[in-house]
């Protein structure tokens, strides 16, 4: 492997970071120890500024490269979402109805038909259970990720410094 520029981020398919290389996990650095690197990021990515910088904290994230109003060091997105009434699509519960009269032994699409006074007044009526009529759904979020293989991501903490051109 060529030896690589501070700060060159990199995917390995092995569970451990190289010599001069650390895991793109958000671990905060001193800048004393790393003023190079801490030129080259600030606290893009967090840290103080003043004693402590951030490296990139990619664990459960996609790289994006910046543009179109995300600026370099955005976190966006959600592993799990919970739709609002605004995403709902829009869309109907149908209910069959017949204005006539309910003589039918088997409704079909008569279930609100006209009476046909066979019963008497019912007297003392008795409330439907609680969840027989009324809101569904359980307000739980769901899954929101692309298809994904999980790979580590490591920094380079040593390295050829960039030139700017």
């Amino acid at each position: 492997m060529s030896e690589p520029f501070l700060a060159e981020i990199r995917m390995v398919g092995f569970a451990f970071a190289p010599k001069g290389w650390a895991f793109c996990d958000g671990q905060v650095l001193p800048i004393n120890q790393n003023q190079s690197l801490y030129s080259l990021l600030g606290t893009t990515y967090g840290g103080d500024g003043r004693t402590t910088f951030a490296l990139p904290d990619l664990r459960g994230r996609t790289p994006l490269h910046p543009g179109n109003g995300i600026n370099e060091g955005t976190k966006g997105g959600e592993e799990n979402h919970s739709l609002g009434v605004n995403e709902i699509p829009a869309h109907q519960h149908i209910l069959q109805a017949d204005t006539g009269p309910a003589s039918r032994p088997n409704p079909n699409s008569a279930v609100l038909s006209s009476a046909n006074n066979v019963y008497h007044d019912p007297g003392n009526l008795t409330a439907l259970h609680s969840a027989s009529v009324g809101a569904v759904g359980l307000n739980q979020a769901h899954n929101n990720m692309q298809p994904f293989l999980a790979v580590n991501f490591c920094i380079a903490l040593q390295g050829l410094f960039p030139s700017r051109n």
